[in-house]
């Protein structure tokens, strides 16, 4: 059955082209982008063949002017065949809990991980939990907790939404030159030129260079040569760095201090001012485009309404802006995003503000928050705590078809030993079987490791879990990561069907 079917289909790809039109030659190869399959209309029996009439065994055909296609005028197929299914069922064979249960019970126990570590697994497919082993928790999350934070922002904004920076001509007297104001609209991935974002992985969105470019134009056709600089970025307010963020995380380069304008990925360092970094950025920018700065550095301002916007730039979806974030773990986004829950709920742009307005819509998504504690958005604070029913609450509207704007929120994560921060893991022997089959959010402090994500089993079966672990001793914090790298793979080589 099988030896005719792919008979059938192969001979039907012989005379078929790329765009569904009879060819006497198969379609071009993937590995030739440059070759060109021979596509054209279909002959009638008395234009340009020898005989008008055919018997139904040997169809008429005729040449091209090349000579070297034939295109058939009839062509007799067998009957389609229903075929067989891949999959038994659509998601995958169902497991045996006590098997998966025995598969991961040597990797639970190993004393790396300490008693303080919890496991949930459960399948997508059917939604219904399938293990639940170790400690309940709540748990320290680290970055797992960008997840959430992700999830309110898609939910609450919607996956098509789009931050914008702006470039205002603030009012003046006529004797005085037009001040220029640089507006921060809180676009986490805002960049200076088109390079830097390629450099740094972003996708394509907003650029300094072309807010200069397109302001610069603006202000030739008003005859304007010469500007004051000033920058606004009043939209987020309160604290620019967690109270319980560790003393060295902005000096030491691990997150910059939260402002609605940044650019590059903001600024690091004793006393960095992230807008004041981007003013800085936009005016080079504009003295590259033509435009002449006076009255020295610029300005911290608000902008006073009735001002003329002459240049906007769009950032990119925010689809792409949280996979982007998802992927690589990158803090300041995370922030950023956390302070637009806030104001998109109603409250303030801060870190209180935005806390309050996350768990707010994640309960109205049906995740748990009991167990939710919130200090920041990045996960970066040791005083946010996150439940293992929570991670898989998101993980689970991530994979459910009446949520397809919070999809990225799996199709985005990392994959084991390819992509994002997962990409340098999965190495060793054991845990080499989750490789492309676990992607999953990783979390990293001192002495706490988390993965939250997805795998698919040697078996078909889609599987959510989370693995969190935070009271390991220091001498095995890497040893213990490894071993929750181990037990996604696990998951991933189980054969463990009911």
């Amino acid at each position: 059955m099988l030896a005719t079917l792919g008979a059938g289909l192969f001979a039907l790809w012989l005379v078929l082209g790329p765009d569904g039109e009879l060819t006497g030659r198969p379609a071009a190869s993937q590995e030739d982008p440059e070759a060109t399959p021979r596509v054209g209309n279909i002959p009638s029996a008395s234009a340009g063949s020898e005989s008008a009439s055919t018997s139904q065994t040997e169809p008429a055909a005729t040449r091209s002017q090349s000579g070297d296609t034939t295109l058939l005028a009839d062509l007799r197929l067998p009957p389609p065949v229903e075929p067989s299914p891949v999959l038994s069922s659509p998601s995958g064979p169902s497991l045996d809990r006590q098997a998966l249960r025995g598969a991961l019970r040597p990797l639970l126990k190993d004393p790396d991980l300490r008693r303080h570590t919890g496991l949930l697994v459960r399948d997508l497919g059917r939604d219904e939990d399938v293990l639940r082993a170790g400690a309940k928790g709540p748990f320290t999350s680290a970055s797992s907790l960008k997840l959430l934070t992700a999830t309110a922002a898609l939910s609450e904004l919607g996956d098509d939404h789009r931050f914008e920076t702006s470039v205002v001509q603030a009012r003046s007297r006529p004797a005085r030159r037009p001040t220029l104001a640089l507006i921060g609209g809180g676009d986490p991935l805002l960049a200076s030129t088109p390079a830097a974002a390629e450099l740094r992985g972003y996708p394509r969105g907003a650029t300094l260079a072309a807010l200069a470019a397109d302001s610069a134009r603006e202000l030739r056709a008003d005859g304007v040569r010469q500007i004051r600089l000033g920058y606004d970025a009043g939209m987020f307010t309160g604290l620019a760095e967690a109270r319980t963020w560790e003393s060295g995380y902005v000096p030491d380069g691990v997150v910059s201090p939260v402002s609605a304008l940044q650019v590059d990925g903001g600024a690091f360092g004793s006393g960095a001012d992230p807008a004041r970094a981007a003013a800085n950025a936009f005016g080079q920018a504009l003295t590259a485009s033509g435009v002449r700065i006076t009255g020295g550095e610029p300005v911290k301002l608000r902008v006073p309404s009735g001002s003329e916007e002459i240049a906007v730039g769009r950032g990119a979806a925010l689809e792409d802006v949280v996979e982007h974030i998802v992927q690589v773990s990158d803090n300041e986004g995370a922030e950023i995003l956390l302070r637009h829950v806030g104001l998109a709920t109603g409250r303030a742009g801060s870190f209180a503000g935005g806390a309050a307005g996350a768990r707010a819509v994640l309960d109205e998504l049906g995740v748990p928050v009991t167990d939710l504690t919130m200090d920041d958005g990045s996960g970066l604070s040791r005083s946010n705590r996150v439940g293992l029913d929570s991670l898989l609450a998101v993980l689970t509207l991530g994979a459910d078809a009446d949520h397809p704007d919070l999809r990225v929120i799996t199709t985005g994560l990392p994959v084991a030993g390819f992509t994002g921060s997962l990409r340098p893991r999965f190495m060793d022997a054991v845990s080499t079987s989750g490789r492309g089959l676990v992607r999953a959010k990783t979390g990293t402090l001192q002495q706490v490791h988390a993965l939250a994500g997805t795998v698919v089993t040697r078996d078909g079966t889609l599987l959510g879990f989370a693995a969190l672990t935070d009271r390991v001793r220091l001498r095995d914090n890497l040893d213990a990561r490894q071993q929750i790298d181990q037990l996604a793979a696990a998951l991933a080589a189980c054969g463990c069907t009911g």
